[in-house]
C-alpha cells in the first residue's frame, strides 16, 4: 500500500486529499482508510506539482465528513 494523503476537506459529494509529494495516483486509482475499508476513487488530480491535491468519488456507503483529517492509501 502506498500513503495517498490526507483528507483536508469535502464539497460538493467528493472528498479533497492533499498528496504527501509529488508523486501522483492515476485517475481511478482506488482508495482505502487504514482498515483496509474502500473508501472511493481518484476522479482529479490538480494543483501545485510538488503536493498536488486528489478528488475522490466516494464509496457508496461511506459518509465524507468523517474523513476529514483521515490518510488514505491507494490500493494496488
Amino acid at each position: 500500500m502506498r500513503r495517498a494523503g490526507e483528507v483536508v476537506r469535502t464539497a460538493q459529494g467528493v472528498a479533497v486529499v492533499r498528496s504527501p509529494d509529488a508523486t501522483t495516483l492515476d485517475v481511478g486509482t482506488g482508495l482505502v482508510d487504514e482498515s483496509l475499508t474502500d473508501v472511493g476513487c481518484v476522479v482529479d488530480v490538480f494543483g501545485p506539482v510538488e503536493r498536488p491535491y486528489l478528488v475522490v468519488s466516494p464509496a457508496e456507503s461511506i459518509r465524507l465528513a468523517p474523513l476529514v483529517g483521515t490518510t488514505l492509501y491507494a490500493q494496488k
